[in-house]
């Protein structure tokens, strides 16, 4: 049965007869390139207007990344630690069968976070081809529709957005609605259309990639690093136009970021033509509207050029933005601070529509700190990567520590300590400087790993996906390893060929 009780009155459910919720989830969406969030280049006027209307919160977290983990957390309301859905194939891949405990309906699919709001009288739309194209049908239980764009992923904004007008012209003046939309194009690979342009070639980057930062990365190796940018290779496919293959120089780099800023404020202009249609409708202020993603990106950091293996803060770190007629209007253009998983917004959407959250949700609802303006947040939070990498990280104040148990192909240590607040693109590993803070880290880690382990379907899930050979995307022994060793030997770094075929995915001393 559902965990989840009848309505009861709130500030919102008294104040609006309507409730209409659209939730725009822009693929591989790094926060640090939204004006919103303090980025120089003007690559998100409309999210930025959604945002001075409503509130943006500053440190969000993807419990687990990238694609499939994340989303199956968020729509479930579970850790991947819970679930076991840290992967991107292999058995942390899949949903735990619920063999002889499954009754009528799936447990799961009952408590879904579609399920829950259609409990609640709206009705579920989501407009995305993500289920197919991970085979991650979970995250439909509870949607009345489901509409798959058909290119797996491969869509531009252009290709999506009709069919978000034509639901919205059918249905938008309808009461009480969840549309979930899902826009790509910051995703690699980088294809705005031809006549978009290059918005960005005659505005500077961040001058934190130099030189010498790019001659280090190149002595090192890795899918998606400085010399194979496209992932084991140097050659950009037909189907990735912007960008280079190897970064060479800052100015490789410069031509790298502007083609993942192009994705951005492609989909940026979307989003304002969605807005306008909402305003032509007479609906935009009955219309909650929250702007998100996944995961977002590494652009350099950990020698990672445009893709999402890490669990470190530009990987796990994501926008929301959230404008709530009603709800945020007495906070509007605000920043709110405060550690959250994305999991904690499900509650909060179901608290300010009257709800309650299943028992099972490892979220926590902060309607009421939305509502009232108080503090919102947790001491700490702990991430997962397991599709690419196997890290688990955790972030308090200003401190990131990256626990690798597997390295997907890269030249890790066991343990990275990072102060972001110094050193925001993780140039300094200050591990060996400050075993205290590691040990501190640790501590969180250890303390959050015990609670899943009470409610764990496959206990601690690294297990199973380093048994299987590690992560999907970078299993050992395989083919795509050897042929990568390959490139090493060719390219002169033979003693990183060596490492990977002696030790797999171990990480470095």
């Amino acid at each position: 049965m559902l965990a989840i009780e009848e309505c009861a009155p709130t500030l919102l459910s008294d104040s609006m007869s309507a409730m209409r919720i659209l939730y725009i989830d822009i693929d591989s969406l790094r926060p640090s390139h939204l004006g919103c969030y303090g980025y120089h280049r003007n690559t998100s006027p409309n999210i930025d207007a959604l945002a001075a209307e409503g509130v943006h919160m500053k440190q969000v977290y993807v419990t687990d990344a990238p694609c499939l983990p994340s989303r199956t957390a968020f729509f479930t309301g579970r850790f991947g630690a819970t679930t076991g859905v840290v992967n991107h194939g292999g058995a942390c891949g899949e949903m735990p069968a619920e063999s002889s405990g499954r009754g009528w309906h799936s447990r799961y699919s009952q408590t879904t976070l579609a399920a829950c709001l259609t409990q609640l009288g709206l009705h579920c739309a989501s407009i995305s081809p993500f289920p197919r194209r991970h085979s991650a049908y979970q995250i439909t239980h509870g949607f009345h529709e489901t509409f798959d764009t058909g290119k797996g992923g491969l869509e531009n904004a252009d290709e999506i957005y009709p069919h978000v007008k034509d639901w919205l012209d059918r249905k938008g003046s309808d009461d009480n609605w969840f549309l979930h939309v899902n826009f790509w194009d910051p995703h690699t690979p980088y294809d705005t259309p031809e006549e978009f342009g290059s918005p960005f070639a005659d505005e500077p980057i961040d001058p934190w990639v130099t030189q010498e930062i790019i001659d280090k990365q190149r002595k090192s190796y890795g899918p998606h690093s400085a010399t194979e940018v496209p992932e084991v290779t140097n050659i950009l496919p037909d189907h990735w136009p912007w960008g280079v293959g190897e970064i060479k120089t800052p100015e490789d780099a410069k031509t790298h970021i502007d083609g993942y800023d192009a994705g951005v404020l492609y989909a940026d202009m979307y989003v304002g033509k969605i807005v306008a249609d909402l305003e032509r409708l007479g609906i935009l202020e009955d219309t909650a509207i929250i702007i998100s993603a996944d995961h977002g990106e590494n652009l350099g950091e950990l020698n990672v050029w445009g893709d999402h293996q890490t669990a470190d803060e530009h990987c796990s770190h994501i926008p929301m933005v959230i404008r709530w007629p009603g709800v945020t209007d007495h906070r509007a253009g605000q920043d709110v601070d405060g550690l959250l998983y994305h999991l904690d917004l499900p509650p909060t959407i179901l608290g300010l529509l009257g709800g309650k959250a299943p028992d099972e949700w490892n979220g926590k609802d902060y309607s009421g700190e939305l509502l009232r303006g108080g503090d919102v947040g947790r001491e700490s939070v702990v991430i997962s990567q397991g599709a690419w990498s196997c890290q688990r990280p955790v972030r308090w104040l200003n401190w990131l520590l990256i626990r690798t148990y597997h390295t997907g192909m890269k030249e890790f240590p066991a343990y990275m300590l990072f102060d972001i607040d110094a050193d925001p693109h993780e140039t300094e590993n200050l591990a060996e400087q400050h075993p205290d803070l590691v040990g501190q880290g640790l501590k969180y880690m250890d303390e959050w790993m015990r609670d899943r382990m009470e409610e764990s379907e496959k206990g601690d899930p690294f297990h199973i996906v380093i048994q299987e050979g590690g992560p999907l995307h970078a299993r050992f022994p395989s083919e795509m390893w050897t042929n990568y060793c390959e490139r090493l030997r060719n390219s002169g770094r033979e003693e990183h060929a060596d490492w990977l075929m002696a030790n797999g995915g171990r990480p470095r001393d």
